[in-house]
């Protein structure tokens, strides 16, 4: 009984945390499911030196990583298959009505593993040598995702001001 009671307070906390993150709702239930049954699989493995809510959120993120490292295959993959059509390019749908739902979607937007890097550094403030042991890359690539990131989100954040898609 003790551990529904704590299931039920912590899952709403870490759904947040999820979706925080990623900003698909049906992902965020998906990550968040495989996070608890993670937790359930590996309770040996908690030494209770941490909140036991911090330790459920590192389990969430390394799922939200492994999750970004499947779309960043798979993105690879349909690059290499998918011949380049400029006159193709993807059109925004930048029509939300506040400045947080801009910038999920031009998250979003991004190549993943450069969604990945901005994500895990600057939300959660890891730094770059957590973030590169999280996607798998040295703390060079990471940097340069983060720099070509930080590019790119400037860059379609403007163009979303100059829509005047965002609010305030």
């Amino acid at each position: 009984m003790a551990f529904r009671d704590w299931y039920e307070r912590a899952l709403p906390y870490v759904f947040g945390f999820v979706l925080d993150r990623c900003g698909r709702p049906e992902l965020a239930e998906e990550l968040t499911q495989d996070t608890f049954v993670e937790v359930v699989r590996g309770r040996g493995r908690f030494d209770g030196n941490a909140d036991p809510l911090t330790w459920v959120c590192a389990i969430a993120r390394h799922r939200l990583a492994d999750h970004f490292r499947r779309l960043d295959r798979s993105e690879r993959r349909r690059v290499r298959l998918t011949p380049s059509d400029p006159s193709e390019a993807a059109t925004h749908d930048l029509e939300a009505d506040d400045a947080r739902e801009a910038v999920r979607r031009i998250l979003r937007s991004l190549p993943v593993l450069q969604c990945a890097a901005l994500v895990f550094h600057y939300l959660d403030e890891l730094p770059v040598r957590e973030v590169a042991a999280l996607l798998g890359r040295s703390e060079s690539a990471v940097e340069s995702l983060l720099a070509r990131g930080r590019e790119s989100f400037k860059r379609l954040y403007r163009e979303t001001l100059r829509e005047g898609v965002t609010h305030e």
